[in-house]
């Protein structure tokens, strides 16, 4: 499992991260808080505060070392 920080505070910014997350295997997760939705969800994503980074936990160690370098773009 691997967790970094991820900003998302534009529109485009949240359709772009679903866009190279949704075709991605393995279980990605975004959490604010206490809230943690499904990172492919757009619809769970904006029910986050955006306001602040959020962090984004990759499941599964051989998926996080190809999306990691992916999200480089939204990796704060």
């Amino acid at each position: 499992m691997q967790t970094v920080n991820v900003v998302l505070d534009t529109v485009d910014k949240v359709k772009g991260f679903v866009n190279t997350v949704a075709p991605l295997e393995g279980d990605i997760d975004l959490g604010s808080d206490r809230y943690v939705v499904d990172a492919k969800s757009i619809m769970g994503i904006f029910s986050l505060d955006l306001s602040k980074p959020l962090q984004l936990t990759i499941h599964d160690e051989a998926t996080a070392s190809r999306i990691v370098p992916l999200l480089k773009a939204y990796i704060v």
